[in-house]
């Protein structure tokens, strides 16, 4: 995985933006582009509706990843929010990274938040955050 991460300024918006209108329960969705630049976002419901663990759904995640395909797009991240504490990977954020690969987001939703949106890599136990290089349509 690159040290930097190249997304549109308007996915970062969604992004932010459905963090902000499910401040209660960690929101989540996957990501996905074409030559490692992430240009779309495809929101899932978190099936757990937890404040502090998300999950997506086997079916939908399924459907979500069809999608992906059926648009010729790749998937390259992953993203959730947490609502009360540090957006920085948590001890089951790290031993649920099923995609070393791909970049993890992890979005703030408080509006005061310093750094509200910060990408990660998470491979074999351990984090290290990237990068974002924000891309104006």
């Amino acid at each position: 995985m690159p040290d930097e991460i190249r997304i549109g300024t308007k996915i970062l918006e969604e992004m932010l933006g459905h963090a902000r209108r499910e401040p209660e329960i960690e929101c989540c969705g996957l990501l996905a582009g074409r030559r490692g630049i992430i240009t779309a976002i495809f929101p899932a419901q978190n099936a757990l509706a937890s404040a502090t663990a998300y999950e997506i759904a086997p079916r939908e995640l399924f459907r979500l990843f069809k999608r992906i395909r059926e648009e010729g797009l790749e998937h390259l991240g992953i993203y959730h929010s947490h609502p009360a504490g540090e957006n920085e990977p948590s001890p089951t954020d790290v031993r649920q990274a099923y995609y070393p690969g791909h970049a993890y987001f992890i979005i703030s939703p408080q509006k005061h938040a310093a750094n509200p949106i910060r990408a990660f890599s998470i491979r074999e136990g351990t984090f290290r955050e990237c990068a974002i290089v924000v891309l104006f349509p």
